[in-house]
């Protein structure tokens, strides 16, 4: 069965399979970050930004400030939970109060090259 993934309100949740998985507002700890010159960025989420899926997680970048040093932007992709059963369609989000490291989206080469 596919797993329906996409964002409501605006981009205020991640909807999974017709149902409210996870919401902004949250704070999130960021470590290895590119967002502000924080060491670890006490991250406020104000709004999802881009939603996508690599596969079993499903991933976004959220727009937001660093309530430490006031830095305003969107952070690189986060991990925001992972499909556990793609029959069911079962999500299991992540702990937005444990510690969190974006990264960069990586593009396989090609098979050409």
């Amino acid at each position: 069965m596919p797993t329906s993934v996409h964002q409501l309100d605006d981009g205020a949740w991640l909807s999974v399979n017709d149902s409210r998985e996870v919401n902004v507002s949250d704070l999130w700890w960021l470590a290895r970050h590119e967002f502000c010159d924080c060491a670890m960025a006490d991250f406020l989420a104000e709004g999802f930004v881009e939603i996508g899926v690599d596969y079993p997680n499903v991933e976004g970048r959220i727009a937001g400030q660093c309530i430490a040093c006031g830095e305003s932007g969107v952070t690189d992709w986060l991990t925001l939970g992972r499909v556990v059963d793609p029959e069911e369609g079962t999500f299991s989000p992540v702990d937005t109060e444990s510690v969190h490291i974006p990264r960069r989206r990586q593009r396989l080469a090609d098979a050409s090259e």
